[in-house]
């Protein structure tokens, strides 16, 4: 994994006990605290996920969700773990179509799925680690209680909303607003609130049993059955919230939710690419998405046309508008719809969906149709390019718009989506000396995307968004299925020994982002830091994940340190190009382990300047 380049902006560290990476440093810090405690990655996993949830509360929280994708040396098992939580047993299309409501809304309550974040770390504590509860726990209840540096980018997300926790959102006002203004950038931050519910679901664990998978089960069951689900489920017994619609809107979440809920796990979804196999979560992740990509990718010659080309961009970005366009005709909950998924990642359907791909950009989304099944698209994903007319997004009636913005304001505080944009995640990567890899993506719960729910200190996801209303789709509303996220945590595979793990937060630019930095790497032979620090872009050709789910039709968004010649040439094949600024792109961490030589390897994000990668 030598270098190839004469510029990144830190080292690949590279060493031979343990690699942290992480989109934050204390979080890092946390797992490799823990590798050098004797734990293995799935412990250092669990410390990371559980700090990054208290130090970056704008990007996930304890009301949140995860996938996990791991390989477990000892027993050669490669596995995903879904901590995705499901939808209410009350959240039904004909709920929502009696409030007037044809778009889930983007925050508050009424988008809120099971929480499953915590269960899923307590599984992969329970099945795959080593460490005792306390030992994996104590870092986040510290930084809850004795404080943190506050982030720029929290501390800015806090003043935006401040009018909303003023106004609408109080209880979201006693945590973060103490003395009635936001934390400034640098200040030392603590939520007491939530390091009590940390620390009272250790003691709970502990008093339940002595024995270490004892005490992780009690832990779980004091979340999802206990004092944790009890405190959420008298809340939205009648809170009344204000959200996006403009209306107090009352939750659909109860205690019984959550008590029917666990994290699971399942095998991986596969694909093969350049002597890898690259796994990814099942379609009710965004995942399959970059497999899909892959084997259009297998049928073009990416080397000769070079890193950084336009033939190269051009080439990724027109296979990915026909992946994403597949997901947003197919993907969704396998298990509960009949979601043709290995038709999609068939050899044979992607090299009748490449002949799609010229020299030009198109401007159409373009589903295919696997086993023959005629395509359809939700009402959301139409009106941008022209199939049908625009549609409401919402109850807008009740929105005032504001004079100088034309945003849309809620009284006094301000709770647009196109303001503050979708919330955003977290990514992390572990490897250890013990032939361990783990990847994970903790995100939603985040501090702008409903109340704090009162005694806990922390608040509810609006994954639910992600469902569409539209009847018949595998990715529409029902009771206690899975949204179809965004959240793409990948691992790969070398002759079956495990060799790669990656991420990035970044909602539907996940899977774009870490193609152009698994090209760059698999390909082209850069380091994971190269990769990372390499020039990136995206499109938003496709529907949003998010509220109020727009397109963007033919866009094209490219770092502006991609050659000026390169960018003219991409304008000329049709691209609607957006030029960005060099270091605004992806939050790529990555780690890596070569077992001949029995090198570890790791490399994080310069972009934001928060994510870092530890190890020896």
């Amino acid at each position: 994994m030598a270098s190839n380049q004469q510029f990144t902006t830190r080292p690949q560290l590279e060493g031979t006990f343990g690699m942290v990476a992480s989109t934050h440093w204390l979080a890092s810090a946390a797992g490799m605290a823990v590798l050098e405690a004797g734990g293995n990655a799935f412990d250092a996993a669990v410390a990371t996920g559980l700090v990054l949830q208290v130090v970056e509360p704008h990007l996930n929280g304890p009301g949140g969700e995860v996938p996990i994708i791991g390989h477990a040396g000892a027993s050669a098992e490669t596995f995903v773990l879904c901590g995705q939580g499901t939808a209410p047993a009350a959240a039904t299309v004909p709920a929502f179509e009696a409030l007037g409501i044809d778009l889930i809304p983007g925050n508050g309550l009424l988008a809120a799925t099971v929480p499953g974040a915590f269960g899923a770390w307590m599984l992969l504590l329970r099945q795959y680690g080593t460490m005792r509860l306390r030992d994996v726990m104590s870092y986040a209840i510290g930084y809850a209680a004795d404080g943190y540096p506050m982030l720029a980018s929290a501390s800015a997300l806090i003043e935006a909303m401040a009018p909303t926790f003023t106004v609408d959102w109080p209880t979201s006002a006693q945590v973060y607003l103490a003395g009635g203004n936001a934390p400034a950038p640098g200040s030392r931050f603590t939520n007491r609130v939530l390091a009590a519910t940390y620390t009272r679901v250790l003691a709970d664990a502990e008093a339940a049993a002595s024995d270490r998978d004892g005490q992780i089960e009690a832990a779980r069951r004091a979340w999802y059955e206990g004092f944790v689900a009890e405190a959420i489920d008298s809340y939205l017994g009648h809170a009344e919230v204000m959200d996006v619609t403009g209306r107090p809107q009352r939750g659909l979440l109860t205690g019984d939710d959550l008590a029917s809920w666990q994290a699971s796990v399942e095998p991986p979804v596969t694909v093969d690419y350049h002597g890898l196999t690259v796994c990814k979560t099942g379609p009710w992740g965004q995942g399959p998405v970059f497999g899909q990509q892959l084997r259009l990718l297998d049928g073009f010659d990416l080397a000769a046309m070079g890193t950084g080309s336009a033939e190269l961009v051009h080439t990724i970005t027109e296979c990915a508008k026909l992946a994403f366009a597949d997901r947003e005709a197919w993907y969704g909950d396998p298990d509960q719809a009949d979601v043709p998924l290995a038709a999609l990642l068939s050899p044979p359907y992607a090299d009748e969906r490449r002949s799609l791909v010229t020299g030009e950009s198109s401007g159409d989304l373009r589903p295919g149709a696997p086993e023959g099944r005629a395509p359809r698209l939700p009402g959301y994903a139409l009106a941008d390019f022209g199939l049908a007319a625009a549609q409401p997004s919402a109850d807008w009636g009740h929105v005032a718009q504001d004079a100088a913005t034309g945003d849309p304001t809620l009284g006094q505080g301000t709770l647009s989506t196109a303001t503050l944009g979708p919330g955003d995640t977290c990514h992390l990567d572990v490897a250890d000396r013990f032939g361990n890899l783990v990847s994970a993506t903790p995100s939603g719960g985040w501090l702008q995307s409903s109340p704090i729910v009162p005694g806990l200190g922390f608040c509810l996801g609006s994954r639910a968004q992600m469902f569409t209303l539209s009847p018949g789709f595998a990715s529409t509303l029902a009771p206690r299925r899975r949204p179809r996220t965004t959240l793409s945590p990948g691992l790969a595979l070398r002759d079956g020994v495990p060799y790669l793990a990656f991420g990035t937060p970044g909602g539907d630019q996940q899977d774009q982002w870490t193609m152009g930095f698994f090209i760059n790497h698999v390909v082209f032979g850069m380091n994971l830091q190269e990769a990372i620090d390499a020039p990136a872009f995206h499109t938003d050709h496709f529907p949003s994940s998010f509220y109020p789910r727009g397109s963007r039709p033919r866009s094209l968004t490219l770092e502006d340190r991609h050659d000026p010649a390169v960018i003219a040439d991409l304008r000329r094949r049709g691209h609607d190009v957006t030029v960005s600024s060099s270091w605004s792109l992806g939050r790529i961490s990555a780690v890596a382990r070569d077992p001949e030589s029995g090198f570890l390897y790791a490399g994080a994000n310069a972009r934001g300047m928060q994510g870092y990668a530890a190890g020896r």
